[in-house]
């Protein structure tokens, strides 16, 4: 209700009181869609803070206020050296206006997203100056109609057929919601008239509280059992909720979604740690395929004439066990295969070992992540700690459109860029030196990076993952077979004056993959 007439007609005699005869000595904006409005006279220097951002549009009269060093712009330069004379509320209207010694009229007009501040010369009715320009309607705005007059009687009440929102549109939601709970749609007319009444004297009566709602803050004329603050001056008032609903209310916001982030990765990464410890065990209990292969060479005879399939006896577990070959595969390939197979054993387990330890490590991390985050308390902590994180800058980025798309596998970061100059964005500004970067040999494509998080080995199965979307984002996207090269991000350079995506690659390795898209790989599509 901070933006409702039946708060305005409060606050507006008190702003008057406040700033009565201060001289404006600046007038300047440096965040987006806020202005800020400096006076003083010879006891007191007094702010004026107006937030315009939908859908966050508060207002602020703070005795002190730090202007930034850099990104600071003067506004409304014809203000300068004038004197406020009078605060007038627009009559059931969501506005009102300094009248200014020279005669200009500074009008804040808060219709939620079209909130905007205009600048009027004495006796003009169309504005000098807008602060929000791109409100085109206000370019014609003439301040002195939005004053409305009201016929509050019940023979007015009788004519609309106590509609509410008709009898009086300066209600808002949270009046609104008071006359729903208390069952106005369905009752009788009189009723209505009743209920009216009651709301109308609450309204009249001047005390402000702070309630929440659905997580966020809201100031209320009407009476509340359990407020989070409650004042008699609504300059205190707009104030408190200007700080704990805007200042407050965002940093928590911030805090909590990047807090959320750590949470989902260390909850991907213990995930990952479960899911791999139960393979490595399976692994090291499981036979080795050298035996199946074994038993194969020792019964080449069952699979003469083209027979592809043959129960054979295990000689080392003494059980049947039954072997399929693939078409057009001899037995002899197949125990080859098994062979190799059970040579990298060994090496798969001890990578899968050491990638876990990381993961361990990288959990814990996450863990100590989460402590330091939920100690912060202000703003000015949270943004410390942003700039000593610079690792996690992508976890940082919120309501940003990144120059890649994301996958995981296997508790692994895998991404695409979109774009020939994505590709530039993504080595330049996402990328750590131990990343391992991809792309499609000799053809143009998308770069791709599995980001370690400074883990010294990754899985053969992730790294094939990620060379398959790198063939499948390339020219090669329709072969049955592509070469990938990779190497670690550190041996790319982005060459000077070189075209978008065009790099100097040094140390790579080559590995021939099947082109796999998202939808193939992870069972769904981008």
């Amino acid at each position: 209700m901070h933006l409702n007439y039946h708060f305005l007609k409060y606050l507006c005699p008190e702003l008057e009181k406040a700033f009565l005869g201060k001289k404006i000595i600046a007038c300047f904006s440096q965040n987006k869609d806020e202005l800020i409005l400096e006076t003083e006279d010879a006891n007191e220097t007094r702010f004026i803070r107006a937030h315009l951002l939908p859908p966050q549009i508060y207002l602020s009269f703070p005795e002190t206020f730090q202007r930034a060093k850099r990104n600071s712009i003067d506004l409304f330069k014809e203000l300068i050296g004038d004197k406020i004379n009078e605060c007038v509320v627009l009559s059931f209207e969501r506005a009102f206006y300094f009248k200014l010694s020279s005669g200009k009229i500074l009008l804040f007009k808060l219709h939620a997203n079209r909130s905007n501040v205009l600048l009027y010369e004495k006796n003009r009715t169309a504005p000098l100056k807008l602060f929000r320009n791109g409100i085109a309607e206000d370019r014609e705005l003439d301040w002195a109609a939005l004053n409305k007059t009201n016929e509050l009687t019940w023979e007015s009440f009788q004519e609309l057929e106590g509609n509410a929102s008709k009898f009086l549109p300066t209600l808002g939601a949270i009046p609104r919601n008071w006359l729903k709970d208390k069952g106005y749609p369905e009752a009788d007319l009189q009723s209505k008239w009743t209920l009216m009444q009651e709301l109308l004297d609450m309204l009249d009566t001047p005390l402000f509280s702070l309630v929440e709602k659905t997580g966020e803050i809201h100031l209320t004329l009407l009476p509340e059992e359990n407020p989070v603050k409650s004042f008699s001056n609504p300059i205190h008032a707009v104030n408190e909720l200007f700080y704990l609903a805007l200042v407050r209310g965002n940093f928590e916001k911030d805090k909590n979604s990047l807090l959320k982030k750590y949470q989902d990765q260390l909850k991907r990464t213990n995930s990952y740690i479960e899911k791999s410890s139960q393979k490595l065990e399976e692994l090291r209990n499981s036979p080795p395929p050298s035996q199946l292969a074994d038993v194969i060479m020792a019964n080449l005879h069952e699979f003469q004439n083209g027979r592809m399939e043959a129960e054979l006896m295990d000689f080392y577990s003494g059980e049947s066990i039954q072997v399929k070959l693939k078409p057009n595969q001899k037995p002899q390939d197949h125990a080859a295969s098994l062979y190799r197979k059970s040579k990298n054993r060994k090496l798969e387990w001890e990578q899968l070992d050491k990638t876990i330890a990381a993961k361990i490590n990288q959990a814990s991390g996450f863990e100590s992540k989460i402590a330091e985050l939920n100690a912060i308390e202000d703003f000015r902590a949270l943004k410390s700690y942003k700039k000593s994180h610079g690792e996690d800058k992508v976890l940082q980025k919120d309501a940003v459109v990144l120059p890649f798309k994301t996958f995981e596998f296997e508790g692994f970061p895998i991404w695409v860029s979109k774009s020939a100059s994505a590709n530039d964005d993504m080595l330049r500004g996402y990328t750590k030196k131990d990343d391992i970067w991809l792309h499609a040999r000799m053809v143009p494509g998308s770069h791709v990076l599995i980001k370690t998080s400074g883990l010294k080995s990754i899985p053969m199965a992730v790294l094939e993952t990620a060379a398959s979307l790198a063939a499948f984002y390339s020219k090669n996207k329709n072969e049955s077979l592509a070469p990938v090269i990779h190497t670690e991000a550190k041996y790319v350079r982005k060459v000077k004056g070189s075209p978008p995506g065009s790099v100097l690659v040094e140390k790579e390795k080559v590995l021939m993959v099947i082109p796999k898209g998202p939808e193939e790989i992870f069972g769904k599509g981008d």
